[in-house]
């Protein structure tokens, strides 16, 4: 992983994302341009909350905004120097700003093309330290980034800052008012303490009465300073019966679901779902047991022997155990939304409500432990279904990189915060991708170098590609993951296009399109249902385009003429745009319908021609994820 932005990683230069070869495209979720000809401006500290409270980013003054264009404001040395003044004063002054967590060094002049601006790098503030907000009071003062810009938190989630900041007290410790043991499950008791007893045969806690076992574990406390003492949240999640955890005092929001979702019929929104139906007490240790099997049994089990024992697990097995624990032990249960698994034929994607309690770059790192219910945490660790505090994301991407697949990767979201950890289960460059590529760009592409050829795999896989989608997968800096795009764009292999507040990239299929489309027997998204191995391409033409001429048997001259008949077929992109636009007028339809009524294929639809039409709006998408059962309606 890339480490976080900094302004002055480049020493010597200016910052190359405010470069004048890049500067004045657009704006992003990492660098924001204010105007500065009258004076500092009044909504600087507003970015700086939502920086400091988000990702951290750039604030650049001395840069106006006319009609979508970026200009530069021609900046004093006068003025330079008395923003900066305000700029300290203001930060050091807490009927201002909360707190100050710049140092000196993060606020620099920089010369670009003869106009002088003036930079501010702001970093994400530590969990203790947020909410970082204006004026003395947080609520209607605290911001956050997303990707339409600022926005004022609301007070539910400036009170969830303020309790992950205090680092004394676990949210899960809360004792709850009213609870008996009556609101326990006794089966799910029972079970967790004979697979405790299993795993430790000697411990002393085996011979504890149950409500002794539960205090010891963190699922009933005393409070020896209030002198209360109640069964705790976690101990009610962990092992309570259904209608007492979603009562008002302990969890109401509680809706643990897993959707298994291997069907190709697009009528069939899931193969498998496990979700609080009434048909068993769902609180998380039998969500587990239900879930995880039917997870696990995705992954391959390789024949390995150790002292004559077979091993089932494999390091992708404690990858995937570990991804799931984690999304139950760092959910934040009093935020809105609940803890969704989905199993996909080539994915896993583990959802949870709240947010990161670290920064991405600290994530990725691993070492640090900042877990939201230390209490849950312990429980699952004595089950022996959590790793030692700190090394679980380290045991996640070293478990999946033993099976060669892509590397897992995080996205956060707000409104409402949520946390998904996406798990995906093939190869970077599957072969078919890069007999793909080959077949679009020619056989130079195998001369790129990895970074570049995995940044057209990912383009190929998802339809396009982002700056920080990118950070994920290679390893570079931000910076150098711009100019290597650009490049990329550079020598036709994509094209750029601005999406909202940052730049997106896509396959540059205009180009090469006609050696593009000969290829028709792709079989890149047809990952088999059945296993997560990765497909290998045969290397022959489909059965129905092999049946085009039953005349002969020479495959060369089967291909020439169906590339004939393609050419005929080409129109223009608004003959096309209308002929799409037609189809979806009246229901929606999917890509393999549109494509079907178009003559076309369904990849260079889906890649190049439908995100277009979303971006201009002239489409709507039934899901707003990455539905497998996506489908599409023109708009009114």
């Amino acid at each position: 992983m890339a480490k976080q932005l900094e302004l002055f990683d480049i020493l010597n230069e200016s910052l190359y994302l405010i470069q004048a070869d890049v500067f004045p495209d657009t704006e992003s979720d990492e660098v924001e341009f204010k105007s500065a000809a009258g004076g500092f401006p009044k909504d600087f500290w507003k970015t700086y909350s939502s920086f400091a409270n988000t990702n951290g980013g750039i604030i650049v003054l001395g840069v106006k905004e006319k009609n979508g264009k970026f200009y530069f404001d021609g900046l004093s040395k006068d003025q330079l120097i008395k923003y900066q003044k305000e700029f300290w004063n203001s930060v050091n002054n807490p009927q201002s700003v909360s707190a100050n967590i710049l140092k000196n060094s993060d606020v620099r002049e920089y010369n670009l093309g003869g106009n002088i601006v003036l930079c501010f790098n702001i970093p994400p503030a530590e969990r203790k330290q947020k909410p970082i907000h204006l004026t003395p009071n947080p609520f209607s003062n605290t911001y956050k980034r997303n990707y339409e810009g600022d926005y004022q938190c609301k007070d539910e989630e400036v009170r969830r800052m303020l309790a992950d900041a205090d680092l004394s007290f676990s949210p899960d410790s809360r004792i709850l008012e009213g609870y008996l043991m009556d609101d326990i499950d006794s089966n799910s008791l029972k079970q967790y303490r004979q697979i405790f007893a299993t795993l430790r045969p000697s411990h002393p806690w085996i011979s504890l009465n149950d409500m002794e076992f539960l205090e010891y574990i963190g699922g009933y406390r005393k409070d020896r300073k209030s002198q209360k003492e109640g069964f705790t949240l976690a101990g009610m999640l962990m092992f309570g019966k259904s209608v007492s955890i979603v009562d008002e005092e302990c969890c109401p929001k509680f809706f643990p679901e897993y959707r298994e979702i291997l069907s190709e019929n697009e009528d069939t929104r899931w193969t498998d779902r496990v979700y609080p139906d009434g048909t068993w007490e769902s609180n998380l240790f039998q969500f587990y047991k239900l879930v995880y099997p039917k997870l696990s049994s995705r992954l391959p089990k390789p024949f390995q022997l150790n002292k004559g024992q077979r091993l089932e697990d494999t390091p992708a097995h404690t990858a995937l155990r570990e991804a799931f624990v984690n999304a139950l032990i760092h959910s934040d249960y009093s935020a809105p939304g609940s803890i969704i698994i989905k199993s996909y034929p080539n994915s896993f994607t583990f959802t949870n409500p709240g947010t990161l309690l670290v920064t991405l770059t600290q994530f990725y790192k691993g070492g640090i432990s900042q877990c939201r219910n230390t209490n849950l945490q312990k429980m699952f660790l004595m089950m022996g279904s959590a790793e030692k505090a700190g090394s679980g994301v380290n045991k996640i991407l070293s478990g999946w990189s033993s099976s060669h697949w892509r590397r897992p990767y995080v996205v956060t979201e707000n409104e409402p915060d949520r946390i998904i950890l996406e798990m995906p289960m093939f190869s970077i460059i599957p072969e078919e991708t890069l007999s793909d590529l080959k077949h679009m760009f020619g056989d130079n592409v195998e001369t790129l170098g990895k970074d570049e050829l995995t940044a057209l795999a990912v383009c190929h896989i998802e339809g396009d590609i982002t700056n920080i989608r990118l950070q994920y997968l290679v390893d570079k800096h931000k910076t150098d993951i711009t100019k290597m795009l650009q490049e990329l764009c550079k020598n036709n292999y994509l094209v750029s296009e601005n999406k909202s507040r940052w730049t997106t990239y896509r396959l540059n299929y205009e180009n090469n399109m006609d050696s593009y489309e000969v290829n028709l027997d792709s079989s890149w998204r047809n990952l088999d249902s059945s296993s997560p191995q990765i497909p290998t391409s045969t290397g022959k033409l489909d059965t129905s385009i092999r049946n085009l001429d039953s005349s002969t048997n020479n495959m060369d001259s089967t291909t020439n003429s169906m590339d004939s008949n393609r050419k005929q077929k080409r129109v223009k992109y608004d003959e096309l745009e209308k002929e799409i636009i037609g189809v979806c007028s009246l229901e929606y339809k999917s890509v393999a319908q549109i494509a079907s009524e178009i003559n076309k294929t369904e990849k260079y639809l889906k890649n190049d021609i439908l995100p277009k039409m979303i971006a201009n709006e002239k489409l709507t998408k039934m899901y707003s994820d990455n539905h497998p059962n996506q489908k599409y309606i023109a708009r009114k």
